[in-house]
């Protein structure tokens, strides 16, 4: 049996319900352990999930865990949920023995194809850890927020598993911040060490494993026959890193910053996707407050409505296809956009 982990509040209940569906479909068998920050999260996760979910509160991991409280009364909730990340998987792995490895996910991904290749390929190993893989102009942002994603990690009920989360545990406590700053960035930047620091560190190398929209190009995704795969091999599991719902047709997918996904894989990747989605809200509508499964979006400055328009980051569902503007330029949105902030002197 694989274990799962991940950790939501109720925004991001709808794609944490999605994620469950994809893994009961493509793990039969698994268990996914969710640390539901809110009690609206914990209620209807409780009433969704069978037999394969296991619900946590903060209230669990912070009695296990107490620094974990005193982190939380002083750091703003972004950074909160960043130290969260090595907590949850040290704590499952600490009182469960039984437990002989664990995967963390984040919320916002989705499983396409069976999970057999990504676990074999660390069967030999104690961490798994998989690149960013951003194209080479966005070299500069993976030396500033880090070579590895935070997105899937695997850890080994053994020595060198358990030792790399009580190092990373004590390194987002010491410093969690939303800020690259003096080689650190987050709970992600600390990654970067690991396989100098630990033994049996894989690095995976399925090229379908946590595809995103800063490595679609990099890992040759295509849609044969509408089957997605990367560089030849089936597509396991897509990040759908910033994916914002903007009502019953629309979403802002904020992928100008690396490249905008052209129109032949809008519906193979995100199609599936947003009709999970919608069988999740329609799901979660049934067992929770209204508001709970109601599309969230926040404020956007008048720049992220301009360059949205001119290189189609929002698209809309016009029968089975997704459209948008863009012209041409979407592809090359990360590229430009970079080249400017050289022009300008800014970071990446």
């Amino acid at each position: 049996m694989n274990h799962y982990c991940t950790y939501f509040d109720e925004r991001y209940l709808v794609p944490g319900v999605a994620l469950l569906f994809s893994l009961r479909r493509h793990d039969p068998g698994m268990t996914l352990w969710v640390l539901a920050l809110d009690e609206p999260t914990a209620a209807a996760t409780r009433a969704l999930g069978g037999g394969d979910v296991r619900v946590l509160t903060p209230a669990d991991l912070e009695q296990a865990d107490p620094e974990l409280a005193h982190s939380r009364a002083i750091r703003s909730p972004l950074e909160n949920l960043f130290t969260l990340s090595p907590c949850l998987p040290r704590h499952l792995l600490r009182r469960h023995p039984e437990i002989a490895a664990i995967t963390y996910v984040d919320a916002d991904l989705w499983f396409f194809d069976r999970v057999d290749e990504m676990h074999a390929e660390w069967a030999g190993g104690s961490i798994y850890l998989v690149r960013h893989d951003m194209p080479d102009y966005l070299r500069a942002r993976e030396e500033r927020f880090g070579r590895f994603n935070v997105g899937v990690l695997g850890f080994r009920n053994d020595a060198p598993g358990r030792a790399c989360l009580d190092w990373w545990r004590e390194r987002c406590l010491e410093w969690c911040r939303d800020v690259p700053e003096s080689g650190r960035y987050a709970d992600q930047k600390y990654l970067d060490s690991w396989p100098e620091r630990f033994h049996g560190v894989v690095i995976a190398r399925h090229p379908g494993v946590n595809v995103a929209p800063w490595n679609w190009q990099t890992r040759h995704l295509a849609a044969i026959g509408q089957k997605p795969t990367a560089a030849g091999r089936p597509l396991v599991v897509f990040h759908f890193a910033q994916l914002r719902r903007l009502g019953r047709r629309w979403i802002d997918t904020n992928q100008s910053e690396f490249g905008v996904m052209p129109f032949a894989l809008r519906a193979p990747i995100y199609g599936p996707y947003v009709a999970a989605l919608d069988e999740a809200a329609r799901k979660v509508a049934g067992v929770a407050a209204d508001n709970a499964a109601r599309p969230r979006s926040r404020r956007r400055g008048w720049q992220h409505w301009a360059i949205a328009l001119l290189f189609g980051t929002i698209w809309v569902r016009w029968g089975h296809s997704w459209c948008s503007t863009g012209w041409g330029l979407g592809r090359y949105s990360g590229r430009i956009l970079a080249w400017q902030r050289r022009l300008r002197g800014r970071p990446a």
